[in-house]
């Protein structure tokens, strides 16, 4: 095999490290697309037997959005191996303890059917905020596309561009809202 044949391989079965912004994100949606490079089914090489998949680092999982009243209607379950070890955890109260947790669990719920789950989630790399260790983000080549466009706060745009911003009609001076 030659050396351009045998490097082209190597990049072939290499494990990426992938980054995805959580701000605002539904993480259903969002495991989905985490799912398929953490098991690597976005390779032309994946088969079900081959574990060929890459490392994905999370960022700012504390700024996740659940849809609709999710927050106070999504119960997580757990259960401790002992009698009477059952607990069930509202979403709002487990990400207030974990913010991690909400996310770490859509993962692995969206991996179903995969025999190797526990091993393929220590590829997960989780962090409630946007401080990652500069050895992890020093191996991260590629971004992966957040699934929702996330909206620039008022607060945040300046303010020549809010003052030239074209208006839509021109209220009287004397004019009242009520």
């Amino acid at each position: 095999m030659s050396i351009l044949k045998r490097t082209q391989q190597w990049a072939t079965f290499a494990r990426t490290w992938h980054i995805y912004d959580c701000t605002w994100q539904n993480p259903f949606d969002s495991a989905k697309v985490v799912k398929n490079h953490l098991m690597g089914l976005h390779k032309p090489i994946y088969h079900p037997m081959n574990d060929c998949g890459d490392h994905v680092v999370l960022i700012n999982t504390g700024e996740i959005a659940l849809p609709g009243d999710e927050w106070i209607k999504r119960v997580y379950f757990h259960h401790t191996g002992y009698p009477g070890g059952a607990s069930w955890t509202l979403a709002w109260q487990l990400h207030e303890k974990d913010p991690t947790m909400v996310m770490k669990k859509a993962v692995y719920a969206a991996m179903k059917g995969n025999l190797q789950r526990r091993h393929t989630m220590q590829r997960l790399h989780l962090f409630p905020d946007d401080k990652v260790p500069e050895e992890i983000l020093g191996n991260v080549t590629s971004q992966i596309k957040q699934t929702r466009v996330v909206p620039k706060r008022l607060d945040h745009i300046d303010k020549e561009t809010l003052e030239n911003f074209p208006a839509i009609m021109d209220y009287p001076k004397d004019y009242v809202l009520r």
